[in-house]
């Protein structure tokens, strides 16, 4: 009778612990510290040299999440014969840049730069230099009016002036930016042979802004890229002194309060001389991407996606990228693993799970954009993209409680209600972390929305949700973001939160609707 019992108590046992750990827990499991150490460890090492986009160190990086994509048992794009979506960089080195003021010749790195992907070769001389205030001509407001740059170089100031603290340029159409690249279109339109551009809230040069812009420089080949043709150099507050004189620090001072600048015409009979000189050829980087295919709903797609990419090495300093992105492109990585184990044990996905990881993130999204320009898969059956962009520290600048157990979520109430409502039940099912949508408020300054590679699935209509530790002070985008500074307990959570959204997202009976519209950018 006791053997009887006991066996019955044992076989209660077994049901409520399979009730109480469904199958995907088990899975979840696979994403833990010694396999996410063991991955970003190399990600981010010096061996990788900063995975700069267009480089030999993105390149090795391509190649090591392309080897595990294939160890795992990952598919490859039979339309790529392979894992690597390639897409061609323009790729320019400086062969010289010099800039000429009243016979005095002005030092690169402290006087001007010469930004490498938007100039192109060439060689002026001007006997007079305008200034044109914001470099403004609309019909609400222009610094052009009654003047004549015909042959001229134009001295303008970045951004645009405010009434009543509203950018009143857009008041009316909120698509209207007058940003550098459309000031230097209309400076050409109007016969100005080159500009020299002055940013109010940059005395000097940094050191990465000049080593960007010294030696070499990508550009992206697609069909958004517009280049004015307009030759143009940054200059320092120092060097814009020298043409405007005593008047400049007012003149600052004027455009960091967004006052009118239309009333401060100024003429410059001062002879400048501009040569810049250039070599160019095409070099291309790669999205890597891996599928498991689904079951009974194939041809329905859910992706996970994170940037491999970095900032390389600037000034002889590698800039590893431990938690940006390293973080997220291990997470992918772990989650390709345990899908995969899920799919060999018989409990695959019932959609079509893809495995992406991008370069070009920090150049401008530039991987995402031509994903989304050339779809391996139909946008509009791709369910969702669930896209992770540091998940591995913790936000220097958060004052709350749960330091160490959140994660902000972006994207949450955009394009489809049924988003929250699957991220927030997983998360409480599963890891309870305080999901925090502070990064999503339309007024926030950071513009966390439109930074990382889901904006190019949200901006084709596709559910997006991004992942991010908020880490924008402390080591971001500094040589200091390594692998020691990651908080292992907190990263394996998130890791596995989103593991148990995308879960959700790939078995459930219907795609993620879409019923919001997107926001404007």
């Amino acid at each position: 009778m006791k053997k009887i019992i006991s066996s019955a108590c044992l076989m209660m046992v077994s049901i409520l612990g399979f009730a109480q750990n469904p199958i995907e827990a088990k899975y979840a499991r696979i994403i833990n510290i010694p396999a996410l150490k063991k991955h970003l460890t190399i990600i981010a090492s010096d061996s990788l040299e900063g995975r700069e986009t267009g480089t030999v160190g993105q390149r090795k990086a391509a190649a090591y999440i392309e080897q595990h994509f294939k160890a795992i048992g990952l598919k490859p794009i039979a339309e790529l014969n392979g894992y690597q979506q390639f897409f061609p960089l323009k790729f320019d080195s400086v062969i010289s840049s010099s800039l000429t003021i009243s016979n005095e010749k002005w030092n690169y790195g402290t006087d001007f730069i010469c930004p490498i992907s938007k100039n192109k070769s060439n060689h002026f001389a001007s006997s007079e230099i305008l200034f044109v205030g914001y470099g403004i001509d609309d019909s609400q407001y222009s610094d052009y009016a009654n003047i004549n740059v015909n042959g001229k170089l134009v001295v303008m100031i970045v951004g645009e002036p405010k009434k009543k603290d509203k950018y009143f340029l857009r008041a009316n159409n909120e698509d209207v930016t007058w940003d550098l690249d459309f000031k230097l279109k209309t400076a050409k339109d109007k016969g100005a042979v080159g500009a020299l551009v002055i940013d109010k809230s940059m005395s000097t040069f940094s050191k990465s802004m000049i080593m960007r812009n010294s030696k070499t420089g990508f550009s992206f080949n697609s069909n958004n890229t517009d280049e004015s043709g307009l030759s143009y150099a940054y200059i320092s507050h120092d060097a814009g002194k020298k043409i405007i004189g005593d008047d400049f620090d007012n003149i600052i001072d004027a455009a960091k309060k967004y006052m009118l600048l239309n009333e401060l015409k100024k003429s410059f009979p001062i002879v400048a001389t501009f040569d810049f000189q250039k070599s160019s050829g095409t070099v291309n980087a790669s999205n890597v991407v891996g599928i498991i295919e689904g079951s009974d709903k194939k041809d329905e797609y859910v992706f996970l996606t994170a940037h491999y990419d970095h900032l390389g090495i600037q000034d002889g300093v590698i800039y590893n990228g431990a938690d940006d992105d390293g973080s997220g492109t291990v997470t992918v990585m772990q989650m390709a693993q345990a899908f995969a184990q899920a799919k060999r044990d018989g409990n695959g996905p019932r959609r079509t799970m893809v495995f992406m990881t991008v370069s070009g993130e920090e150049k401008g999204l530039w991987g995402s954009e031509y994903y989304s320009d050339h779809p391996l898969f139909p946008l509009e059956k791709t369910s969702v993209d669930l896209n992770t962009d540091m998940i591995g520290r913790v936000d220097t600048e958060r004052k709350t409680a749960d330091t160490l157990n959140y994660v902000y979520v972006v994207g949450h109430d955009k394009i489809s209600s049924e988003l929250p409502v699957v991220n927030e039940g997983m998360n409480k099912k599963y890891t309870n972390l305080v999901l925090d949508y502070k990064f999503d408020d339309p007024k926030d300054p950071n513009r966390i929305y439109y930074r990382s590679d889901h904006y190019n699935f949200a901006r084709k209509g596709v559910p997006v949700l991004f992942f991010y530790d908020g880490m924008l002070q402390a080591d971001y985008h500094k040589p200091t973001d390594d692998v020691d500074k990651i908080n292992w307990p907190l990263y394996q959570k998130r890791a596995q939160m989103i593991f148990y959204t995308a879960w959700e997202m790939a078995n459930r009976d219907k795609m993620i609707k879409r019923n919001k519209s997107l926001p404007k950018d």
